[in-house]
């Protein structure tokens, strides 16, 4: 969807139209950008951008926090329309998904015809615009959704995919952030032909399991299904501090809360995980993520909280100001359920 949020708002509001709009958190408590009207982006303005940094960039923006209800309900309305074409349907988040046609019933229509007619639902049922890639794999398919923005439609066909990748800026490849692309660009590697002239041991030594994903995209090579599979794959929580801190002891109590608080979202769902994931946020917003995987299940508040206070001295907490912290518990066995074999570890605790 374009804008979503934004779009929903102008679409509920006619005096919200043609201004710049901005659906963010509270400035006074560090609140982010959750999405700005296009109006908005012309300043600078984008998502996850701290609320007061969006005010600087544009002081003339209507600030507003938005309705989640409001937009779920849409986003049930959009998804509906999604379900009519294909049963393949993989959510991405509230407002974007990923579509296998393959197989689609729909009297030998080619894709790109499936697509533009989704974008024409969804307009005549919601009023709102969406924009769509098609293309014969998933990060191809990511890349074109994002070329004609608003109410677009782009398609990379198999012949025109190797010369399209090759002239395609680094970071226009999804999966490549921007503190990836910085150091691609630090290494010169400045579009997907430079990119593609890296062999995949280079790749691997500069960024691990990434590097050989970078190394098959850029060749138009990604096997990834579409998964309908509804089940989570992980559970976290994380909290924005209402200052950056770099007192390890305070950082550790918000560990300790985040960790029983996903404790009780795998309780009630009766599911026990492997990995523990610690996600950190500096104050000049660098994040880092640390993990631990164990052989046994487990979703006991405090083993979860113990084990991401120990991966927090992988971290440069204490020496680094943190503003964000959070905390996940992933890798769940198949057919978790309550009865479930667990461990309870054995931990080193400190003595604080």
């Amino acid at each position: 969807m374009d804008a979503f949020f934004a779009s929903v708002e102008q679409r509920n509001h006619p005096e919200y139209r043609g201004k710049p709009l901005i659906v963010a958190g509270d400035p006074d408590k560090r609140g982010v950008v959750s999405t700005c009207s296009y109006e908005a982006r012309v300043f600078g303005v984008h998502s996850a951008m701290p609320t007061k940094s969006a005010m600087k960039l544009c002081p003339q923006g209507i600030f507003i926090e938005g309705d989640m209800h409001v937009y779920k309900e849409v986003s049930n309305q959009v998804f509906s329309i999604f379900y009519k074409y294909t049963s393949k349907v993989e959510p991405m988040s509230i407002d974007e998904a990923f579509l296998d046609v393959t197989e689609s019933v729909n009297d030998g229509r080619s894709a790109t015809e499936i697509a533009s007619m989704i974008l024409r639902e969804i307009f005549n049922e919601t009023g709102l615009t969406a924009s769509a890639g098609v293309s014969y794999n998933k990060f191809l398919a990511k890349v074109a959704s994002s070329l004609r923005k608003p109410a677009g439609l782009s398609v990379i066909k198999p012949s025109g995919a190797i010369s399209f990748l090759e002239k395609l800026p680094i970071e226009k490849f999804y999966g490549i952030g921007k503190v990836t692309a910085g150091k691609l660009r630090s290494m010169n590697i400045k579009t997907g032909k430079d990119l593609k002239a890296l062999d995949l041991q280079t790749l691997i030594s500069h960024f691990g399991k990434a590097g050989a994903f970078y190394f098959n995209i850029v060749r138009g090579i990604d096997d990834r299904e579409v998964e309908t599979d509804s089940m989570r794959k992980s559970y976290g929580r994380e909290t924005t501090l209402p200052k950056d801190i770099t007192d390890t002891a305070k950082i550790r109590i918000y560990i300790r809360r985040l960790a029983i608080k996903v404790a009780k979202y795998l309780q009630r769902d009766k599911l026990s995980g492997r990995t523990v994931t610690l996600k950190l946020k500096y104050s000049d917003f660098q994040s880092v993520t640390r993990s631990k995987s164990f052989t046994k299940a487990i979703s006991d508040g405090n083993a979860i909280g113990e084990i991401a206070c120990e991966l927090l001295r992988k971290t440069e907490a204490g020496s680094r100001p943190v503003r964000l912290i959070g905390v996940s518990m992933s890798n769940f066995p198949d057919n978790t359920n309550s009865t479930i074999e667990t461990e309870q570890l054995k931990l080193p605790f400190e003595q604080e």
